[in-house]
């Protein structure tokens, strides 16, 4: 298992992150997460669409939480081919919990809790805290991955003006 030795920060201490990370370019790799009532969910269902997967560590922090606000808002305003993806490690029922409080409900909350399938596939996953680091990844419809930011120090936002950009670049 390829370990990536301080990829990423928390508070300033360096942390791992297993596997390879994704380029702009590859063949965005398939994962299987769960939903809220514990169904599988792969990329494949996505075939056709245009993807943006918000990544966060967990909801129930701040930084995830106004990360998911925001990209719920900014769904509401996107073509109908084109689908936004949060995926953390939480529980699916924490996730709908979170979500049904929050009111999010324009896009997809997935959990990588049981396998770290994604967590794997796109080299995002914490060896230290078995969690997923701070990230986004922007996939055409041809399944090609368009546009990656992996968030060096987990407790910052994600550029979320780049990624939107990105998405606006494939209209």
């Amino acid at each position: 298992m390829l370990a990536r030795n301080a990829a990423v920060t928390f508070q300033g201490q360096p942390l791992t992150l297993l596997e390879k990370e994704v380029k702009v370019g590859d063949t965005a790799p398939d994962f299987v997460v769960l939903d809220e009532n514990l169904s599988e969910v792969s990329l494949k269902e996505f075939k056709n669409k245009v993807c943006l997967i918000s990544v966060v560590p967990s909801l129930d922090t701040p930084v995830c939480d106004m990360q998911t606000r925001r990209f719920n808002q900014e769904a509401a305003k996107l073509p109908e081919d084109v689908i936004v993806l949060t995926i953390s490690m939480d529980l699916p029922f924490a996730q709908k919990r979170f979500c049904t409080t929050a009111g999010i409900n324009k896009i997809r909350v997935l959990s990588d809790h049981r396998l770290a399938s994604f967590g794997k596939a796109y080299g995002i996953l914490i060896k230290e805290l078995l969690l997923l680091s701070r990230g986004i990844f922007v996939i055409d419809k041809k399944g090609i991955i368009r546009y990656v930011e992996y968030v060096s120090e987990i407790t910052d936002h994600p550029d979320y003006e780049a990624a939107l950009n990105a998405l606006k670049a494939m209209s």
